[in-house]
């Protein structure tokens, strides 16, 4: 059986704790899923440093961020208040493309992990978007958490539906970006 498909939001982490992470998890393929991949706050997971740091790791990068990021150019995937709406965005081409690689990295059991900066995975596209169409696929997601431990796609999801959360919003979060939240409360 194939590993699962990993996430991991390198939010205030050090590379050192990055890599170490992406080692104990075997990953072999970091797949690069930001729309914009430079970070002003930590400019070591800017693209070109965090390509060159896990190719020194013996880890493949693959940026995806053109086709699997939360802040698509693809106008169709914004709702009228111009926040990105996840359901649109499934029915995207570039989505649709991105996730049938995806899964096929999953078959061939690549050994992959998608990044993004958001620490914890119940505020990132990464989970509300990706995450679920790939559960939704029958690919197994589990996210690399902040405390770096390994938290199941269905645990984090349950995080975004219960009693608290419901009162900033409800289920609707599951399909809505953090900013579309924000805007709503």
């Amino acid at each position: 059986m194939s590993r699962p498909l990993l996430t991991l939001g390198y939010g205030n982490r050090q590379l050192g704790d990055v890599l170490a992470l992406l080692g104990a998890h075997e990953v072999r393929y970091l797949i690069d899923v930001r729309s914009v991949p430079h970070s002003r706050f930590n400019p070591v997971f800017s693209k070109d440093n965090l390509a060159t740091a896990v190719e020194k790791a013996g880890i493949r990068y693959v940026f995806m961020g053109d086709t699997l990021g939360g802040r698509p150019n693809d106008r169709s995937c914004y709702d009228e208040a111009g926040h990105v709406d996840y359901l649109a965005c499934r029915e995207s081409l570039d989505f649709k493309d991105g996730f049938g690689r995806l899964r096929r990295a999953f078959e061939q059991d690549a050994g992959a992990a998608i990044v993004c900066s958001e620490l914890r995975p119940e505020h990132c596209h990464r989970t509300k978007l990706i995450g679920e169409v790939m559960a939704e696929m029958g690919v197994p997601v589990e996210h690399i958490d902040a405390y770096g431990s390994l938290t199941s796609h269905g645990a984090v999801m349950e995080r975004l539906h219960d009693a608290q959360m419901s009162l900033l919003g409800g289920a609707n979060q599951a399909t809505r970006s953090r900013r579309a939240i924000a805007a709503a409360s």
